[in-house]
């Protein structure tokens, strides 16, 4: 059996080799579980194969160093994916320090962001008034992006405690469906929704109620963020 190992490559990168037959490092293998896991309604077990499976890449990576996971490896891709998800898993929980411990891996692994790790890493800054941190990275994330507009006015409010009209008012204008998602007095997961949601082109107002809900745990935790949009 091969022992699981970072191999360089000519491009100053690294793969995550190991037997495909060891069910502790074929990270396909162990996304796939996690994600049967989840269909079958295990949470919590799909949480802990994700979890186990990033301590034990974390055992395996040098204390000092530079690695960068090679994305066109298919075993090192999939573990920056199971980086990812238990990151968000930790994010859903509100377990905000273990979140960005993750992302903060994640993006030294992959600098790239192909999975857009940054847009989380600045909600779960905010959520921990780790402000300077999120200025580090906040013009990292694309304006096109309606996560861009929320997080300016989340980081106003955290700051100050009010909404800046002017960001409101370009909210607003950019990105109208999200707003009015956002003050929305329900958001319905029902068939409609689901149907648009996992069709080939979801429609915006999908999209938009998708960001609502990866996000509505913050707004529980947060809620006078939500109530000041209302008003604005």
């Amino acid at each position: 059996m091969i022992k699981p190992q970072l191999r360089p490559t000519a491009d100053q990168t690294f793969r995550l080799v190991a037997d495909p037959a060891d069910r502790n490092w074929n990270f396909v293998e162990i996304l796939a579980r996690s994600r049967r896991e989840e269909q079958q309604g295990e949470i919590e077990a799909a949480c802990n194969t994700r979890y186990h499976a990033v301590q034990r890449l974390e055992e395996l990576l040098p204390d000092s160093g530079e690695v960068i996971f090679e994305w066109e490896d298919e075993n090192s891709q999939a573990a920056l994916e199971v980086i990812y998800c238990s990151a968000i898993d930790h994010f859903l929980i509100g377990d905000w320090e273990m979140a960005a411990a993750m992302f903060e891996m994640l993006l030294e692994l992959d600098p790239e962001d192909h999975l857009e790790a940054t847009i989380r890493l600045a909600y779960t800054y905010l959520a921990m008034e780790e402000y300077d941190s999120y200025d580090d990275i906040a013009n990292d994330i694309s304006d096109k992006y309606p996560d861009k507009e929320i997080l300016t006015l989340w980081n106003d409010f955290r700051r100050s405690g009010s909404l800046p009209a002017g960001e409101v008012r370009n909210f607003r204008k950019r990105f109208g469906v999200y707003f009015e998602e956002f003050v929305a007095a329900e958001h319905p997961i029902d068939e409609d929704y689901l149907a648009d949601i996992e069709s080939e082109r979801p429609s915006v107002k999908a999209l938009a109620r998708e960001l609502w809900l990866q996000t509505e745990h913050l707004w529980s935790a947060f809620p006078k963020f939500i109530e000041a949009l209302k008003r604005a």
